[in-house]
């Protein structure tokens, strides 16, 4: 299959303003305190070690020099040391189409959606209701279109498919039918992930073909916290590098339920277990593909909820991004994740605070960064709208300034003080007016008396049009018809062979 790039806009070609984030420019932590936390967190991996490692983990760590005391796998310092120096520290995340290549590392920071959640808040009704598969490919297409959505990680469940090889066949099935951005998504057995490579391949044009650009990932909850191994996850983790996809190592502590009440101890457990992940990783393939994702999420210490969108979930977020790069690993964070039920005042502000620091804390990949609401127990197609030209104000705000003798302009300045007295005529301020700046497609920026008169539309009522105008947009798509139905017949896939579309449940 070859790459092609997405339908053209009619100002393509345009000159455009940056969005190449970089972050690492807030840090919260010292270099002492950082060294601090790096090393608590290989001490908890050395002597505090894991429980619960399936035996087919033991024997492979046993094999790189890590110790089974009594019922309990104790990594080697060794070992650590070798992963943190030889591991990629690049991951190139590829997309279908030329323009979508995410290169996963360093100071790169990239914003996507997340979060599998199980509600959605439906278009026409204003009510969360349980989501479908329906809804999910909506979502991939619907992300699809927005600029600023860098990727596609599954970000609802289909809760109309009963069985779980079902659920993620048709899960990453919807996913590529809806987008060509880069894929992220899991699954619960091996086999299906087999299964999955299979469609990949397929799709891809041949083994080879994928193996040397791959468009999914797979996100792998390996550990239980507080520090306990699943040995299902790390089985599907095993088959998913042997088949050529990239691997996340994603890890959820409770901060003051699976792990300590302070944040530094809840940073450096997470860590711990992340960091394992990504070792086991390592012990399979070398060279295998692997985001570091710890994910320390803060509890409501008054009802026991997690709380998303807290000043302490920013905060616990940016000192893992300060750690990650210590350690100079591609990782990822959780931001985005509002615990607001709607994109009101209080999604934006939250979303806003979150996203901004995981950016500018080193976190190379923000997942639910846009459209989720409800503390990831919901998604919003009109939060994806409004979440994007969020998305695309903090982008460019992360964006290293360029200052040079020709930008600091002084002999600008000496020429327009001297005459006219102002720049707007200037013709650097008109062929720069698309390079350098970010125009939003939804936000109001007009006057006060052009937005005085007549009826004013909400943001929210502004974004549903919007969403219903790009969920008519047919789609151009690089793959063949009779492939998709070929692929919907071999695996028994929940798509309609004439509208190519996901089969729609009565009662969802």
């Amino acid at each position: 299959m070859a790459r092609r790039g997405r339908r053209k806009s009619e100002t393509e070609d345009e000159a455009k303003p940056s969005l190449k984030a970089t972050g690492g420019t807030y840090q919260p932590l010292n270099l002492n305190e950082t060294k601090q936390i790096s090393d608590a967190a290989i001490e908890i991996m050395c002597t505090v070690g894991f429980s619960e490692c399936p035996k087919p983990v033991v024997q492979k760590l046993l094999e790189f020099g890590c110790q089974k005391i009594r019922d309990r796998i104790h990594f080697s310092n060794s070992l650590i040391d070798e992963v943190l120096q030889k591991i990629p520290k690049l991951v190139t995340l590829y997309g279908r189409s030329n323009k979508d290549d995410l290169r996963v590392g360093k100071s790169a920071s990239f914003v996507g959606t997340g979060g599998a959640s199980p509600y959605i808040l439906d278009i026409q009704t204003d009510t969360y209701r349980a989501s479908t598969l329906s809804d999910l490919y909506d979502s991939a297409r619907l992300c699809d279109q927005l600029d600023h959505i860098q990727f596609f990680s599954r970000s609802l469940v289909a809760r109309e498919i009963k069985t779980p090889r079902d659920l993620d066949l048709n899960t990453v099935f919807a996913c590529i039918l809806g987008t060509q951005k880069h894929i992220m998504t899991s699954a619960s057995e091996p086999e299906h992930v087999e299964e999955i490579a299979e469609i990949c391949y397929s799709i891809a044009g041949s083994e080879a073909k994928f193996r040397a650009e791959p468009f999914v990932s797979f996100n792998i909850n390996h550990a239980v916290p507080p520090l306990r191994f699943h040995a299902e996850s790390f089985a599907v983790m095993k088959v998913a590098i042997q088949k050529g996809f990239p691997v996340h190592a994603n890890v959820f502590g409770q901060l003051g339920a699976s792990s300590p009440v302070t944040t530094a101890g809840s940073v450096a457990q997470t860590l711990a277990e992340a960091l394992a992940g990504a070792v086991y990783a390592y012990c399979v393939d070398p060279e295998a593909k692997v985001i570091v994702g710890p994910r320390p999420m803060i509890t409501d210490l008054r009802t026991g909820g997690f709380s998303g969108g807290s000043g302490e979930q920013a905060l616990a977020t940016a000192m893992c991004g300060q750690v990650m790069r210590y350690w100079d690993l591609p990782c990822s964070a959780i931001a985005g994740a509002t615990d607001s039920k709607s994109a009101d005042a209080q999604s934006g502000f939250e979303k806003s605070l979150t996203v901004n620091t995981a950016i500018q804390a080193g976190a190379n990949l923000i997942t639910q960064a846009a459209g989720t609401q409800a503390g990831l127990m919901g998604a919003s197609l009109k939060a994806y709208v409004i979440d994007n030209d969020m998305l695309g104000s903090l982008l460019r705000a992360n964006v290293k300034p360029n200052v040079s003798k020709k930008t600091l302009a002084i002999e600008s300045i000496s020429e327009v003080v001297h005459g006219e007295g102002h720049f707007l005529g200037q013709k650097e301020t008109y062929a720069r007016m698309k390079s350098d700046f970010l125009y939003p497609e939804i936000s109001d920026r007009r006057s006060i008396d052009e937005w005085g008169d007549g009826k004013q539309k909400t943001l929210e009522e502004k974004a549903k049009i919007r969403v219903l105008e790009l969920l008519k947009n047919t789609q151009e798509s690089n793959l063949d018809p009779n492939l998709i139905r070929t692929l919907i017949k071999k695996y028994s896939l929940s798509f309609d062979l004439l509208s190519l579309q996901p089969i729609k449940v009565i009662g969802f």
